[in-house]
């Protein structure tokens, strides 16, 4: 399942750089802009949802038995 949202993640991701893409082209109509800079606000909102979501998880998996959260870097 987590490989499933990860897959639709990674697909509005690049469905939003295709419509910035578009948006900056200057190829399009006022009207066909307008209809891609609201599909582009929608899935920003999605997108950001995703993430926060995501560091939730990770601080919950952070805290420790006494539910203190410690924050520790990242390493690859």
């Amino acid at each position: 399942m987590a490989k499933e949202k990860s897959f639709e993640f990674e697909a509005a991701l690049r469905r939003l750089e295709k419509i910035v893409g578009s948006l900056e082209g200057e190829n399009e109509s006022l009207e066909r802009s307008l209809e891609l800079f609201e599909e582009g606000v929608k899935l920003t909102d999605s997108l950001r949802d995703h993430l926060e979501l995501a560091e939730q998880r990770i601080k919950v998996l952070l805290k420790d038995s006494d539910g203190n959260l410690n924050l520790e870097d990242f390493e690859d």
